[in-house]
C-alpha cells in the first residue's frame, strides 16, 4: 500500500518536474538550431524580408561563380534601358577570350562565333560559362574593366558593405570577394526581372547550331533541380538560383524554394565535399545543407496577422487643434513569420511619433509614425501608421504658435536687445536732460519787472 502511494507520488513529482521545463523555455527559443555545415549561411522570408537563419552572414568569402548573379543583373538592367535586346546577336570577340582558367567551367563558344544575348543568358546561369560573361560585359560597358567597376557600383547601391568585384565570372581572385548578406541583396534585386528566374530555373536547354557550333544542350548545375549528373539532392520546391565552387571558395550555391504560402532565398558559402562510406560517392554540403535549412524553415515558421488592413492600432496626440487626438491605422496588413509554438499574445507592440503630441493640420493618410512588433529583442515587423482622418488646425492656436516661435528666434532676441537699449537711452536721456531743466531753468529764466511802461 505504502509502495503504490510512493509510486504516484514519484510519478506526479516527474510530471511537475516536466511541465516546470517545459513552461521554462521561451517561445522565441523554441525551434531549433539547423546548425548548418558551411562557412556562412543565410536564409531570409522573401515575402517579409524577415531573416531566418544567419551564420557569419557579413563574413567576407569568394563568391566562385556566385559573381554571375551580378553580371546578369547588369546585362538584364542593359536591356531594361533598350541598350541591349534579348535578341540580339553578338560576335564573341578574342578579348573576350583572354585570361579564362582553361578547366574554367565553359559552353565551347570560339572566337567569331554569333550568339544573342538570351543565349548567352542561359550559358553563363544554366552551365556557368565563364566566356559567356566576358562576352556579355565588353557588350554592355565597351570592356570588361568597366564592366567590373560598373558591378562594384551597382554593389555600393543595392547596399553591399563586404563586396569586392575584379572579374564578371568568378574565377580567383584574392581580392575578389562578398558575403552571404551582399549575395542575398544582389539576388534579390535580379529576381525583380522575370527572365532571370526564368533562366536560372531551367533544367535544360537547347542552344539551336550557329555560325561555328553544332546544337547544344545545357544541362543545369544546380543538382536541387536538375538530376543529370546526380540525383541525390532533387528538390521539387526549389526554384534556381546558381552554384560556384572553387577549391578556394569551396561549395556555393544560392537558391529559393517555396511551400504553400511560405518562400524562401537561402545562400550557402564554403561548404565541403566529402567521399561517401561507398569510396565513389560524393556527397556536396552545399546542396544537402540547402535542402536541410528549407526543410527546418518549412516545419518551423508561419505567417500570422497582427493586424488587418485599416485595423485601429493606436492613437497619437494632436496640437494646434480643438481635437486632442488621431486615430492611427496602417495602410497595409500586418503579417510577420514567426516560429509555430510562438503565441502572438506574447509579441510586444511599440509606437514610434515622428513627433509627440503632433502638430496639426494633418490630412487622412499621413505618415505620422511607426508600429514595431518584436519580442525578447527580436523585431518581426516594422510598419508606417497613418492618420485615420483629417484634423483642421486652429488659427488662433497657430498664430500663438508662430509668435512663441518668433520670439525664440535669434532676430528677435536681437531685435528686443535693441529695443531694450534704445529704451534705456530713452529714459536715460530724459533724466540727464530733466535734471539740466531743474537746476538751470529757474535761475537763468527771466526776472519779474515792475515796469509797464509810461502812465499817461
Amino acid at each position: 500500500m505504502k509502495t503504490n502511494s510512493f509510486s504516484r507520488f514519484f510519478s506526479i513529482f516527474l510530471l511537475l518536474l516536466l511541465l516546470v521545463n517545459l513552461l521554462a523555455v521561451p517561445a522565441s527559443a523554441a525551434v531549433p538550431d539547423p546548425d548548418i555545415q558551411a562557412k556562412a549561411a543565410l536564409l531570409v522570408d522573401q515575402k517579409t524580408g524577415a531573416v531566418v537563419y544567419a551564420k557569419n552572414e557579413h563574413q567576407e568569402l569568394y563568391p566562385a561563380s556566385l559573381t554571375k548573379i551580378m553580371t546578369a543583373l547588369l546585362v538584364l538592367e542593359a536591356v531594361d534601358r533598350g541598350t541591349l535586346k534579348l535578341d540580339q546577336p553578338i560576335t564573341a570577340t578574342a578579348s573576350a577570350m583572354t585570361t579564362l582558367a582553361a578547366d574554367g567551367s565553359t559552353a565551347g563558344i570560339q572566337v567569331g562565333e554569333v550568339l544573342t544575348v538570351e543565349q548567352l543568358l542561359y550559358c553563363m546561369l544554366v552551365v556557368s560559362a565563364n566566356e559567356a560573361c566576358t562576352i556579355l560585359a565588353e557588350q554592355v560597358s565597351g570592356s570588361v574593366g568597366a564592366f567590373v567597376d560598373a558591378m562594384n557600383a551597382k554593389a555600393e547601391e543595392l547596399g553591399c558593405e563586404h563586396t569586392h568585384f575584379m572579374n564578371p565570372h568568378g574565377l580567383h581572385d584574392d581580392q575578389h570577394y562578398t558575403s552571404a548578406w551582399d549575395l542575398y541583396l544582389i539576388t534579390r534585386a535580379a529576381m525583380e526581372y522575370p527572365e532571370f528566374m526564368t533562366v536560372c530555373d531551367t533544367t535544360s536547354t537547347t542552344i539551336p547550331a550557329t555560325n561555328l557550333s553544332p546544337e547544344r544542350i545545357l544541362y543545369n548545375t544546380n543538382y536541387l533541380i536538375c538530376g543529370y549528373r546526380s540525383r541525390g539532392y532533387l528538390n521539387g520546391e526549389a526554384h534556381g538560383v546558381k552554384t560556384g565552387s572553387t577549391s578556394l571558395a569551396g561549395h556555393c550555391l544560392v537558391s529559393t524554394a517555396r511551400r504553400a504560402s511560405l518562400s524562401f532565398v537561402s545562400v550557402i558559402l564554403g561548404a565541403d565535399r566529402t567521399l561517401l562510406e561507398d569510396g565513389t560517392t560524393w556527397w556536396t554540403y552545399s546542396f544537402g545543407e540547402t535542402n536541410r535549412l528549407f526543410d527546418w524553415a518549412f516545419e518551423n515558421f508561419t505567417y500570422r496577422t497582427i493586424l488587418k488592413e485599416n485595423d485601429v492600432a493606436g492613437e497619437a496626440p494632436v496640437s494646434l487643434s480643438r481635437q486632442d487626438h488621431v486615430t492611427l491605422h496602417t495602410d497595409q496588413p500586418v503579417e510577420i513569420l514567426v516560429p509555430q509554438e510562438l503565441n502572438v499574445e506574447d509579441l510586444e507592440k511599440t509606437i514610434t511619433l515622428r513627433s509627440d503630441p503632433v502638430e496639426a493640420p494633418i490630412a487622412a493618410g499621413d505618415v505620422l509614425g511607426t508600429l514595431s512588433v518584436s519580442l525578447d529583442g527580436k523585431e518581426y515587423a516594422s510598419v508606417d501608421l497613418l492618420a485615420f482622418t483629417d484634423v483642421e488646425a486652429s488659427r488662433l492656436r497657430v498664430l500663438w504658435r508662430d509668435i512663441q516661435n518668433f520670439l525664440g528666434t535669434t532676430q528677435a532676441k536681437v531685435g528686443g536687445a535693441v529695443l531694450g537699449a534704445l529704451a534705456a537711452l530713452y529714459l536715460l536721456w530724459k533724466l540727464v536732460f530733466s535734471r539740466r531743466r531743474y537746476r538751470y531753468g529757474r535761475s537763468v529764466g527771466r526776472t519779474r519787472s515792475g515796469y509797464r511802461g509810461r502812465r499817461r
